[in-house]
């Protein structure tokens, strides 16, 4: 045979084609994998619900494929649907699916829904190991257990490949089919497969047959396609590996909301979390209403109940539907009894009314921000857990702002909703303590508030942020978070935001009343009230009726109605009814209202009136809750009610400008704006004031007083009455302006302007009046008068007595001393030495001021003949006129004169409110004096003034009745202090008790003035007449004054050192002592001021005594003395020694006593002879011719003066 070789290549090219010798095998993918696929339940609500929110909106019909199918958009797995939004809901393409083979089936929570078939309840698998061959006709297995449900059978294929001469590996196919034969009846086919593919590992695929027919139950897998041949390079067999036994789980969850979900494990690492969006359960709704007035219904795409125009409930509640509105939620939470308070509550205990009339409002269209529209309050929430019935039923009505109360055995619903007022009060219906108001704290209204929300698209919680730019430029950002319970949609989230904030800024205000039954029980919490409360609107608008037409109304007061002005005057009336009717008022003259048309009931008298117009109007508050007390009285709260916020939250529209008070309105200035001047007494002290009065502004409670004295600086006050006090006037002029304040504290554009002329404290007091005298003994007198009628003589003032020599009535206050110590200005007696002479009396006022007349009585005694003068002293007649000591005064011209003092003390002065400090370098001064300070400069008033205290030589301080904050310069017109002591010691040579009595004649002048005229007066006339004779003119000196006092020892004077008593007030009366010393206190005010003394002396004189029967040792003896028969006789001794002189009183022994004696029983020839008389006694013998006897005697000496 012959072989042709055919270049390169040759046949064998042809063959395999020219490189094929370096060709590798083709090996297909491994393809097939063993899959599992997870079933889930999950519980989604309680029923019935109205179902998946996509299938919803489409109409489409439950229990359908379709609808399960758009149902897949609202399923999301892991966060993402499993089906794409943008897909078709009946006919999506394979790539809309996010996820593939995912099984739904839905139960939407009826009551007689059936349960979901597939899922297992239990199972029990058999090995079966035989492989299935088509040759063999297949593999049978038999199944007797009625209970069980279907069976899943389990195929394993070792491999599935086919190799070619290549050595290509390559996939390939098997067809499969499963028979059931029940009852022995026959196999019929149930299932046909074909597995395609390539893998060279083992392949497991299940397959479920659900079984319909009758036990027992032939289950037989059968190979269509042929077997492959024995050793080939075919592999395809295949094995039924296990029979599983299956028991469904045939729960069908009645009222229960659940989804299964059956889905290929291969597209999730792990059992995926899940979400679904649904619409919720079914709820009432509002059946068809009363008079045709149409039925409800509801917008499939958002859930909204539509209300029909003039929609009327009739109290029949229509089928369940699905809804979004909250009001239909919490009615079905509360009478539902499988999850809310059914068991508890029914229809009969729910004011549906109150329900329906919240879902009105809540179902009304707004704005949502996005040129659309929704319903004002949505309700979505997805509750999961328990929650306390009271937290949960408040959370739900808080979405539509509205609160659960109970109210006439109802449970009714309160809303928060553009309200008419129902009921009007006032101070007429209110009981005592009127109204009260408090609020929040600024700080603790918050000006951010950020609501948490539910965003549908997101499927997350958002935040909307709502702020109040306003109030954060006030307080700053305070922030709050809130939860919007149930809220789906941003704008309401927003619309609560600023509901929030409008609240904390603009309704924070409550106001607590308490009221008795008859309105108590008529108002109900959520009702909105009018309240003309005068406290804050600044007038009475409101009163009861006292009588009434239909027309027209008789007020109890027209008070402060005569502001009743503006635009849109209406009255407002409670009617018999209990309800408010408003007209429009046309006439107001004195009581009587008139009004433009007839009301529809005439009010019933004592009922409430209510009038309103554009100036004022009255507060209005939303009914927050009722507290009964006692069964008679009822406390009511509330809470700021603004009508206009609605349209404000929803719309932006500002708020109307309500005039619920005058308190801002700037007020007239007061008339009759009046002055007068007074003395008071203010704590004892009198004071004079300036009264400002005035007429009362209406509506005002504060004035603003300024004045200000002879071009001052003003001086401004706040006062809260309709008068004024301007304490401590001084001469002069006062500028006076009065405004008016509004609540506000804005002052009137003008004021009321006066002037007025004050004296102060500079006018003199009145004279004494009704002066008379009345001896008590022969040593004194009683002196009377009438009490000063001067408040500034009362209280801080004096009454001055003095005494002249003079009987003959030209004794002067000028010219006279004092005759004892300046006695208060509130005595109307004082008991004085009896003095020849005349006793003149003068007021002093607190500032010194004296009296301008004299008051006086002359006493004119007669001579005493039973004393006896020993001494009479004459200073100024002495042969050394006023020889004794001197301090601070001298003699000029015959007399007694303060040394002219040349200059005032000067200074400066704090003061700080009453007290003021004087600082003046070595002052001098001493506590308890009473000096003139004039201020010179700064607001400090000048005056007369008591020295409180001296911290040190240089600094003191008085007290001021005008409280104020000063300082500037000071001058203190201290005048000047003297002493004149007498130039001789009265010494009586023993303990006496001894009569003085005093002389003293002066006369004051003025500084400088008396000196020129001193030539004119001539020789032995006394100043004071020849001033009285009108020789020169000027005021009476009424400062200056000189007194008396002594001083007494019981020692010898002429010892070394005798102890005194301090020098003390003489006046005329009885002194005991030895030695006596006699200073003369000459005084001035004023330095302009000085006094002439040109009469001064004393006089001494002992009383005439006489003393009876003494016994040795001075006892008093009642039976008479015996003289005994001793030749020295008998010494008696006196009870008490008599003066007898001395050398410088009289002459020694001058005045020795006189003793009588008489003898009892005495005989014929009887006699006595008395020796030794001296003041302390004498000596008696009793004789019968030169023989002492002893005889019984009593004895009387008669002398002056009574020592010890």
């Amino acid at each position: 045979m012959t072989k042709n070789i055919i270049g390169s290549g040759g046949a064998f090219r042809g063959l395999f084609g020219g490189n094929n010798r370096n060709r590798k095998p083709t090996r297909e993918p491994d393809t097939l994998n063993s899959r599992q696929f997870a079933t889930i339940q999950d519980l989604i609500s309680e029923g019935e619900i109205e179902g998946f929110a996509t299938p919803s909106k489409a109409s489409l019909t439950r229990g359908t494929e379709v609808y399960n199918t758009a149902s897949l958009k609202d399923i999301i797995l892991s966060n993402t649907p499993i089906l794409s939004s943008s897909a078709s809901n009946t006919n999506p393409n394979n790539a809309d699916f996010n996820f593939q083979n995912v099984e739904l089936t839905p139960r939407f929570g009826t009551a007689s829904q059936n349960h979901v078939a597939g899922i297992v309840g239990s199972q029990s698998s058999t090995s079966v190991g035989a492989e299935v061959t088509a040759s063999g006709g297949g593999v049978t297995r038999q199944i007797t257990n009625t209970q069980v449900d279907a069976a899943r059978i389990t195929v394993t294929f070792p491999a599935i490949q086919r190799t070619t001469d290549k050595g290509d590996i390559l996939g390939s196919s098997v067809s499969l089919k499963i028979q059931v034969q029940y009852n022995g009846g026959g196999f019929t086919d149930v299932l046909s497969d074909t597995v395609k593919g390539r893998t060279a590992d083992p392949y497991q695929k299940d397959y479920r047959v659900d079984f319909t027919g009758a036990f027992p139950v032939d289950i037989k897998v059968v190979r269509v396609t042929a077997d492959a041949p024995s050793g080939g390079q075919l592999v395809d067999a295949f094995n039924w590996t296990v029979l599983t036994e299956i028991i469904d789980d045939k729960q069908d969850y009645p009222n229960i909301a659940y989804v299964n979900l059956r889905f290929d494990s291969e597209q999730f690492s792990s059992i995926p979390s899940r979400a679904f969006r649904i619409r919720g359960i079914k709820t009432r709704i509002p059946g068809a209403g009363a008079s045709n007035s149409g039925t409800p219904s509801v917008d499939l795409q958002t859930g909204r109940i539509i209300y029909p125009t003039g929609y009327i409930f009739n109290g029949t509640m229509g089928a369940a539907v699905w809804n979004s509105c909250p009001s239909m939620a919490l009615l079905d939470l509360l009478t539902t009894e499988r999850y809310g308070l059914g068991t508890h509550i029914s229809d009969n205990d729910i004011d549906l009314f109150s329900f329906i009339e919240a879902s009105k409002y809540s179902n009304e269209l707004v704005s949502d921000g996005l040129g659309g529209q929704e319903a004002r309050f949505s309700f979505n929430a997805n509750i999961q857990g328990s929650k306390e019935a009271f937290q949960l039923i408040n959370d739900i009505a808080g979405v539509m702002r509205a609160y659960p109360i109970w109210s006439a055995g109802k449970i009714s619903l309160a809303q928060d909703r553009p309200t008419d007022p129902t009921y009007l009060f006032s101070l007429a219906n209110v009981q005592e303590g009127g109204f009260s108001y408090s609020g929040s704290s600024l700080k603790q209204r918050n000006t951010v508030i950020s609501v948490s929300y539910f965003n549908m698209d997101s499927r997350e919680i958002d935040y909307e942020v709502v702020e109040d730019t306003s109030a954060q430029s006030k307080l700053g950002i305070i922030k709050k978070d809130v939860r919007g319970f149930g809220i789906t949609s941003r704008s309401q989230a927003q619309r609560l935001g600023k509901a929030i904030l409008f609240s904390e800024q603009q309704e924070s205000e409550v106001v607590t009343f308490k009221v008795s039954i008859d309105a108590g029980a008529i108002v109900r919490p959520g009702q909105v009230i009018s309240i003309n409360d005068p406290v804050k609107s600044a007038e009475r608008r409101s009163g009861r009726i006292n009588s009434a037409t239909t027309t027209q109304i008789t007020i109890d007061s027209n008070d402060d109605l005569d502001t009743f002005t503006g635009s849109n005057k209406k009255c407002t009336v409670i009617l018999p009814d209990g309800t408010l009717e408003s007209k429009t008022v046309i006439g107001l003259v004195g009581n009587l209202i008139t009004l433009d048309s007839a009301l529809s009931q005439v009010p019933n008298s004592n009922s409430l009136w209510l009038l309103e117009s554009s100036n004022l109007e009255s507060q209005t508050f939303r009914v927050i809750s009722v507290e009964e007390q006692n069964g008679i009285n009822y406390i009511i709260t509330g809470l700021t009610y603004i009508a206009g916020k609605y349209a404000n939250i929803e719309q932006g529209i500002s708020l109307p400008t309500r005039n619920i008070s005058l308190l801002n309105v700037l007020r007239d200035p007061p008339s009759n704006v009046s002055a007068n001047e007074l003395t008071v007494v203010i704590n004892a002290v009198a004071r004079t004031k300036l009264l400002i009065s005035w007429t009362s502004v209406t509506g005002v409670s504060q004035y603003l007083v300024q004045y200000r004295f002879n071009n001052t600086n003003w001086v401004s006050e706040t006062v809260f009455r309709t008068d004024f006090e301007v304490l401590d006037t001084t001469a002069g002029t006062y500028e006076i302006k009065v405004y008016s304040y509004n609540a506000a504290l804005e002052l009137s554009t003008t004021s009321t302007d006066i002037t007025f002329s004050a004296v102060g404290k500079t006018a003199p007091p009145s004279n004494v009046q009704n002066l008379t005298l009345e001896p008590v003994t022969n040593k004194i007198v009683r002196l009377r008068w009438s009490e000063s009628i001067d408040a500034d003589v009362i209280h801080g003032g004096k009454v001055y007595v003095r005494h002249s020599n003079k009987t003959d009535g030209t004794g002067t206050f000028q010219n006279s001393v004092d005759l004892i110590e300046a006695l208060a200005g509130n005595t109307t007696e004082a008991v004085v030495p009896s003095l020849d002479g005349e006793y003149i009396l003068k007021f002093r006022d607190d500032q010194g001021n004296f009296s301008t007349g004299e008051t006086s009585v002359i006493l004119d005694l007669p001579d005493l003949i039973d004393s006896q003068q020993i001494l009479a002293d004459r200073e100024d007649t002495d042969s050394t006129p006023f020889g004794g000591t001197k301090t601070n005064c001298t003699v000029a011209s015959g007399a007694l004169q303060l040394t002219d003092p040349t200059t005032l003390k000067t200074g400066t002065y704090s003061q700080s409110g009453n007290t003021i400090t004087i600082t003046s370098t070595s002052h001098g001064i001493a506590v308890g004096e009473k000096l003139q300070f004039n201020f010179t400069t700064g607001i400090a008033i000048s005056g007369l003034f008591d020295i409180v205290s001296v911290p040190n030589a240089n600094t003191l301080t008085i007290t001021s009745s005008n409280s104020v904050t000063a300082s500037g310069s000071v001058s203190i017109d201290r005048g000047l202090r003297a002493t004149y002591d007498f130039a001789n010691t009265l010494d009586l040579g023993g303990v006496f008790s001894l009569n003085l009595k005093r002389l003293i004649q002066s006369i004051g002048f003025t500084v400088g003035f008396a000196n020129t005229i001193d030539a004119l007066i001539p020789t032995g006339t006394f100043w004071d007449d020849y001033a009285q004779n009108g020789n020169f003119d000027g005021p009476a000196i009424n400062d200056v004054s000189a007194s008396i006092s002594v001083r007494t020892t019981q020692d010898n004077p002429s010892s070394g050192s005798p102890t005194y008593t301090q020098f003390n007030t003489f006046a005329n009366g009885t002194y005991k002592g030895r030695g006596f010393q006699f200073r003369t206190n000459i005084k001035s005010d004023s330095i302009a001021h000085n006094i002439s003394i040109q009469q001064l002396g004393i006089f001494a004189a002992f009383e005439s005594r006489t003393e009876r029967s003494y016994v040795s040792g001075g006892t008093t003896s009642t039976a008479p003395l015996s003289s005994g028969t001793s030749s020295s006789g008998l010494d008696v001794t006196f009870g008490s020694p008599f003066f007898v002189g001395t050398s410088s009183l009289g002459g020694a022994n001058a005045f020795l006593p006189s003793v009588g004696i008489t003898i009892q029983g005495a005989a014929s020839g009887d006699y006595f002879e008395l020796s030794n008389v001296s003041g302390t006694g004498f000596n008696i013998k009793v004789k019968n011719g030169t023989n002492f006897i002893n005889k019984q005697f009593t004895f009387q000496a008669v002398g002056y003066g009574k020592g010890g």
